[in-house]
Protein backbone atom coordinates (compact mmCIF):
# COMPACT_ATOMS: atom_id res chain seq x y z
CA UNK A 1 0.00 0.00 0.00
CA UNK A 2 3.04 3.01 0.64
CA UNK A 3 4.31 1.71 -2.48
CA UNK A 4 1.12 2.35 -4.41
CA UNK A 5 0.68 5.58 -2.19
CA UNK A 6 4.22 6.87 -3.04
CA UNK A 7 3.92 6.17 -6.94
CA UNK A 8 0.25 8.39 -6.49
CA UNK A 9 2.00 11.39 -5.10
CA UNK A 10 4.81 10.70 -7.67
CA UNK A 11 2.53 10.96 -10.54
CA UNK A 12 0.55 14.38 -9.38
CA UNK A 13 4.15 15.76 -8.53
CA UNK A 14 4.53 15.70 -12.20
CA UNK A 15 1.01 16.06 -13.67
CA UNK A 16 1.62 19.40 -11.61
CA UNK A 17 5.09 19.79 -13.27
CA UNK A 18 3.78 19.43 -16.63
CA UNK A 19 0.67 21.53 -15.99
CA UNK A 20 2.88 24.52 -15.21
CA UNK A 21 5.59 24.02 -17.86
CA UNK A 22 5.82 26.86 -20.26
CA UNK A 23 4.49 24.77 -23.22
CA UNK A 24 1.58 24.16 -21.58
CA UNK A 25 1.24 27.35 -19.98
CA UNK A 26 1.74 28.75 -23.50
CA UNK A 27 -1.15 26.89 -25.30
CA UNK A 28 -3.25 27.30 -23.02
CA UNK A 29 -2.87 31.26 -22.86
CA UNK A 30 -3.24 30.69 -27.15
CA UNK A 31 -6.59 29.09 -26.73
CA UNK A 32 -7.69 31.77 -24.41
CA UNK A 33 -6.18 34.90 -27.05
CA UNK A 34 -8.30 32.50 -29.34
CA UNK A 35 -11.57 32.17 -27.82
CA UNK A 36 -11.67 36.61 -27.63
CA UNK A 37 -10.77 36.78 -31.15
CA UNK A 38 -13.39 34.30 -32.76
CA UNK A 39 -16.01 35.78 -29.82
CA UNK A 40 -15.36 39.47 -30.18
CA UNK A 41 -14.46 39.97 -33.63
CA UNK A 42 -16.79 39.93 -36.19
CA UNK A 43 -16.15 36.85 -39.01
CA UNK A 44 -17.25 38.93 -42.01
CA UNK A 45 -14.49 41.43 -40.83
CA UNK A 46 -11.78 39.53 -39.33
CA UNK A 47 -9.66 35.73 -40.49
CA UNK A 48 -8.32 34.66 -37.72
CA UNK A 49 -5.26 32.26 -38.16
CA UNK A 50 -3.35 30.21 -35.69
CA UNK A 51 0.05 28.97 -35.12
CA UNK A 52 1.71 29.76 -38.15
CA UNK A 53 5.28 29.09 -39.17
CA UNK A 54 6.67 31.08 -41.54
CA UNK A 55 10.34 31.45 -43.39
CA UNK A 56 12.65 34.34 -42.58
CA UNK A 57 15.91 35.56 -42.64
CA UNK A 58 16.64 33.46 -39.48
CA UNK A 59 15.64 30.04 -40.73
CA UNK A 60 11.38 30.15 -39.25
CA UNK A 61 9.11 31.98 -37.39
CA UNK A 62 6.44 30.97 -35.72
CA UNK A 63 3.29 33.41 -34.59
CA UNK A 64 0.81 33.05 -32.16
CA UNK A 65 -2.01 34.33 -33.83
CA UNK A 66 -2.92 36.29 -37.45
CA UNK A 67 -5.67 38.59 -38.07
CA UNK A 68 -6.49 39.46 -41.38
CA UNK A 69 -8.73 42.15 -42.21
CA UNK A 70 -9.33 45.22 -44.63
CA UNK A 71 -7.51 47.44 -41.97
CA UNK A 72 -4.40 45.42 -41.96
CA UNK A 73 -2.77 42.11 -41.06
CA UNK A 74 -2.75 42.03 -37.04
CA UNK A 75 0.52 39.91 -35.95
CA UNK A 76 -0.35 39.15 -32.49
CA UNK A 77 2.17 37.59 -29.79
CA UNK A 78 1.03 35.95 -26.34
CA UNK A 79 2.40 35.75 -23.31
CA UNK A 80 0.84 33.89 -20.25
CA UNK A 81 2.21 35.43 -17.30
CA UNK A 82 1.59 36.19 -14.01
CA UNK A 83 2.90 38.92 -11.26
CA UNK A 84 4.73 42.11 -12.08
CA UNK A 85 6.05 42.69 -15.54
CA UNK A 86 8.66 45.11 -16.02
CA UNK A 87 9.79 46.39 -19.02
CA UNK A 88 10.42 49.02 -22.21
CA UNK A 89 9.87 48.82 -25.85
CA UNK A 90 13.89 49.02 -26.22
CA UNK A 91 15.17 46.76 -23.62
CA UNK A 92 16.22 43.71 -24.55
CA UNK A 93 14.93 41.25 -21.78
CA UNK A 94 11.78 42.37 -19.66
CA UNK A 95 11.58 41.07 -15.93
CA UNK A 96 8.32 39.29 -14.31
CA UNK A 97 8.03 39.27 -10.83
CA UNK A 98 6.14 37.28 -8.09
CA UNK A 99 6.41 37.63 -4.79
CA UNK A 100 10.45 37.68 -4.58
CA UNK A 101 11.14 35.59 -7.23
CA UNK A 102 12.45 37.63 -10.60
CA UNK A 103 12.43 35.85 -14.28
CA UNK A 104 13.85 37.22 -16.95
CA UNK A 105 12.68 36.97 -20.48
CA UNK A 106 12.63 37.57 -24.16
CA UNK A 107 11.24 41.22 -24.73
CA UNK A 108 8.01 40.32 -26.52
CA UNK A 109 8.49 43.43 -28.43
CA UNK A 110 12.06 42.22 -30.38
CA UNK A 111 9.83 38.80 -30.88
CA UNK A 112 7.15 40.41 -32.85
CA UNK A 113 9.15 42.60 -34.42
CA UNK A 114 10.78 39.52 -35.89
CA UNK A 115 7.47 38.02 -36.91
CA UNK A 116 6.45 40.94 -38.61
CA UNK A 117 9.27 41.35 -40.86
CA UNK A 118 8.89 37.85 -41.39
CA UNK A 119 4.87 38.78 -42.57
CA UNK A 120 5.83 41.84 -44.63
CA UNK A 121 8.72 39.80 -46.80
CA UNK A 122 6.70 36.61 -47.11
CA UNK A 123 3.28 38.31 -48.59
CA UNK A 124 4.95 41.98 -49.64
CA UNK A 125 3.72 44.16 -47.50
CA UNK A 126 4.34 47.68 -46.60
CA UNK A 127 4.85 47.90 -42.95
CA UNK A 128 2.24 50.03 -42.55
CA UNK A 129 -0.48 47.54 -43.18
CA UNK A 130 1.36 45.33 -40.29
CA UNK A 131 0.29 45.50 -36.75
CA UNK A 132 2.22 44.35 -33.90
CA UNK A 133 0.45 42.99 -31.18
CA UNK A 134 1.49 41.47 -27.84
CA UNK A 135 -1.34 40.31 -25.32
CA UNK A 136 -0.74 39.20 -21.94
CA UNK A 137 -3.31 36.92 -20.80
CA UNK A 138 -3.07 36.11 -16.99
CA UNK A 139 -3.26 38.46 -14.31
CA UNK A 140 -0.03 40.18 -14.97
CA UNK A 141 0.01 43.88 -13.64
CA UNK A 142 2.78 46.08 -16.13
CA UNK A 143 4.62 48.05 -13.75
CA UNK A 144 6.42 50.21 -16.52
CA UNK A 145 4.74 52.83 -19.14
CA UNK A 146 4.53 50.51 -22.65
CA UNK A 147 2.89 51.25 -25.35
CA UNK A 148 -0.37 50.98 -26.78
CA UNK A 149 -0.05 47.65 -28.81
CA UNK A 150 1.22 45.56 -25.24
CA UNK A 151 -2.27 45.19 -24.11
CA UNK A 152 -3.90 42.66 -21.54
CA UNK A 153 -6.43 39.94 -23.26
CA UNK A 154 -9.93 42.18 -22.36
CA UNK A 155 -7.66 45.05 -24.54
CA UNK A 156 -6.93 43.00 -27.85
CA UNK A 157 -10.77 43.01 -29.66
CA UNK A 158 -10.85 46.94 -28.98
CA UNK A 159 -7.69 47.95 -29.82
CA UNK A 160 -7.95 45.74 -33.32
CA UNK A 161 -11.10 47.38 -33.83
CA UNK A 162 -9.69 50.51 -33.02
CA UNK A 163 -7.53 50.30 -36.75
CA UNK A 164 -10.36 51.64 -39.24
CA UNK A 165 -7.25 51.93 -41.91
CA UNK A 166 -8.05 51.08 -44.87
CA UNK A 167 -5.89 49.19 -46.86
Amino acid sequence: MEVLALIIFVLFLLLGAYLRSPTVKGARGERRVDSVLHRKLPANEYKVFHDITLPSSYGSTQIDHIVVSIYGLFVIETKNYTGWIFGSSNSKQWTQVVFKEKNRFMNPLRQNYKHTKAVESDFSLKPKYVHSVVVFVGDAKFKTDLPANVIHRRGLSPYIRSKRELL
